[in-house]
């Protein structure tokens, strides 16, 4: 077995990689740019080396570099993780050279299966239904316009190199097609050093549903199951789960003996996942082959107890697989919410800065049965940086059910403690409770039916608003106690907490009155219903696990005037606990209003001027182009919401912006 291995990339899967090379007793490398010189996986790995400047196309994926990181070390294995030089054959033949093992499949298979466009050629040769698409590379945008409209809108624009959804773009008119195109050719370019584009019938209403397969190099391969990954914003996926909703035995079989015979096709080996479409009526269409570990991995370990990393390892150390088709089932369900540094308040536009709070769920077995795992990369006090993908954990749960696993997931996403960054926490958390999700009736098209207008928050039932105003009641009535012990304690002054309290939260409101008593408290409202509060929650702690008539409850708490935010199950709410006359006078206060900046262009997130579309005195339209900013490897177009007159532009192509900073004026 190899000795030490030297991960070539860097953030969660980095970490990741180097736990089960630990528990194998493998050393590890860590490689770094300027950017991550304090990340996590630096810290966790036993030798570190630097690799240059932060953005990724001088450091990480520089194949020169990593070689000699390779010698300086000695490392006799490479693990690339996913994305960077994953799926590179020109790497894989540089360490074929060196005489260093490739933890992943031959130059071969990667140079046929990486690339889509020979990808679906092959599959096509092997009788596999593929998409309809354009199978040649697109030299231009009208080039595209053309295409596009004999295979018929919509259809998708992506990179050849691509993944993760990067260089990808849904067009369904001829100007989100040459848009597209040069969008898409950018961001490979960028992300991937290969600016190859092709399009595709993108088809409407699919599930996304892809297999795991594992394949050595003595003619053995099994498939692993499937996964579910049709919860996507922006062609990049949000939800993943293990087994499929969807699938009966026989169509799983199906897929599963399919994606097999393609990697032996190819002469694969190591951990590889085929995707597929799967329409309504259960026919599926081969997609794509990613080479590599793909980011949702953990759900298929956690229904399977497979540990995929594990096993690539040893497929490169030349072992046969010591699994077979007959040893792989499906235990219980797994559930994965990525957690990305991005903020659903603000269409999910990239947010920077420094953790100041970071505290994931406990992980291993829970109370009630269930597993949470959560595979990061960052800590508390670290930095987010807009050189690099925004994922930043992936919150995983198990449970005997479907239904099991999904509310271990709300349950731990309440527990997820994440302040100094915009994060989707609260998004994830709205979809684990949406009825739609929970029917399994979904589709890659569930975001952006769902959510037209982008995510705004999670209006709580009834029941559940009862439930958080007699929780926040007796909290308040705890902290008013405490606070009666440190001030007003002058003789003959007393202060003395009273029973009645007015509840205000998400525009209703509860007169409420509590009848304590040392194991909690009972919170009776004025339409005769009561609810029991247990809690050991102090004043001045950021989460409450509190139980509420012997059911638990977890709230995110902050302190306001007057009241907390309260922040749970997607919903983040201003609540008002005050005395009646205190709630008299409140009703007489003037309402601050926000500014109006409708005159501007804002920059919505931190990021790089990439172009100023339009010159100063310009007439623009609804929908026009404005501007357009790059942030985490993707580009952002910026948009006219309405007709008006340039007035001044204050920021120019190659410029670094903050947040709210003002891009253009108009008059």
């Amino acid at each position: 077995m190899f000795k030490k291995i030297l991960i070539a990339n860097r953030g969660e899967i980095a970490c990741r990689v180097m736990k089960t090379a630990r528990e194998m007793g493998i050393q590890t490398v860590a490689v770094y740019s300027d950017a991550d010189a304090q990340a996590l996986h630096v810290q966790m790995a036993d030798e570190t080396v630097h690799i240059g400047p932060p953005p990724a196309n001088q450091s990480y994926i520089v194949i020169d570099k990593i070689m000699e990181a390779i010698a300086k070390t000695g490392a006799e294995a490479v693990h690339p993780g996913y994305g960077f030089l994953s799926e590179n054959a020109k790497f894989a033949e540089a360490l074929e050279a060196a005489g260093v093992a490739f933890i992943g499949p031959p130059v071969k298979a990667i140079e046929a299966m990486g690339d889509k466009i020979t990808s679906k050629k092959i599959a096509q040769e092997a009788g596999v239904n593929t998409v309809p698409g354009y199978m040649g590379l697109i030299e231009d945008a009208d080039e595209a316009v053309k295409i596009s409209e004999e295979i018929g809108y919509p259809v998708m624009i992506k990179a050849s190199a691509g993944g993760g959804g990067k260089g990808m773009r849904i067009a369904w008119n001829a100007t989100e097609a040459r848009e597209g195109f040069q969008s898409s050719k950018n961001e490979a370019a960028n992300s991937f050093g290969d600016d190859r584009i092709f399009i595709e019938k993108f088809v409407t209403q699919p599930r996304h549903i892809e297999i795991q397969v594992l394949c050595d190099a003595h003619g053995n391969g099994v498939w692993l199951n499937e996964r579910e990954c049709s919860i996507q914003r922006r062609n990049q996926k949000v939800i993943e789960e293990a087994p499929s909703p969807f699938l009966d035995a026989a169509t799983r079989k199906a897929m599963g003996d399919q994606a097999v015979a393609l990697a032996k096709a190819v002469g694969y080996t190591s951990a590889g996942t085929v995707e597929f479409i799967v329409d309504g009526n259960k026919n599926f269409y081969f997609l794509e082959m990613n080479t590599r570990l793909q980011v949702e991995h953990p759900v298929t370990e956690m229904i399977t107890g497979i540990d995929l990393v594990e096993q690539m390892i040893r497929i490169a150390n030349g072992e046969p697989l010591s699994i077979t088709q007959d040893d792989v089932k499906i235990n219980g369900w797994a559930m994965e919410s990525r957690l990305y540094a991005e903020d659903p308040y603000r269409n999910f536009l990239p947010s920077i800065g420094r953790l100041t709070r970071y505290r994931p769920p406990v992980e291993g077995p829970t109370a009630s049965g269930g597993v949470v795992r959560n595979d990061t990369g960052v800590y508390e006090g670290g930095e987010i940086s807009m050189f690099y993908d925004p994922m930043i954990a992936k919150l995983c749960t198990w449970g005997e059910t479907r239904d099991a696993a999904i509310e271990e997931m709300r349950v731990a996403l309440d527990r997820f403690e994440v302040e100094g960054i915009g994060h989707n926490l609260p998004f994830c958390a709205a979809v684990m409770d949406h009825a739609r999700f929970t029917s399994g009736n979904i589709t890659t098209a569930f975001i952006a039916e769902e959510y037209p207008e982008g995510f705004h928050g999670v209006e709580l039932g009834p029941e559940m608003l009862k439930r958080v105003a007699a929780a926040v009641a007796a909290m308040e009535r705890v902290a008013e106690i405490r606070r009666t012990r440190i001030s007003g304690t002058l003789g003959n002054h007393e202060r003395l907490v009273g029973d009645d309290w007015v509840v205000s939260l998400q525009g209703t409101t509860y007169p409420v009155k509590i009848s304590a008593d040392k194991a909690g408290a009972d919170v009776s409202f004025s339409d005769g219903t009561m609810h029991r509060v247990s809690s050991d929650w102090t004043p001045g702690d950021q989460l409450a696990e509190l139980l509420i008539d012997g059911a638990p409850l977890v709230l995110k708490v902050g302190k306001i005037s007057m009241g907390y935010r309260i922040r749970l199950r997607g919903a983040d709410l201003k609540v008002l606990v005050q005395t009646p006359r205190q709630h008299e006078l409140h009703l007489l206060m003037p309402e601050k209003l926000p500014p109006d900046t409708s005159k501007f262009l804002l920059c919505p997130m931190p990021g790089l001027v990439v172009k100023i579309n339009v010159a100063e005195g310009d007439e623009v339209q609804e929908g026009q182009a404005l501007a357009t900013v790059e942030a985490m490897k993707m580009e952002n177009i910026l948009r006219a919401e309405r007709r008006g007159v340039v007035k001044s532009i204050n920021a120019e192509a190659g410029a670094s912006l903050k947040v709210d900073d003002i891009i253009m004026e108009f008059e």
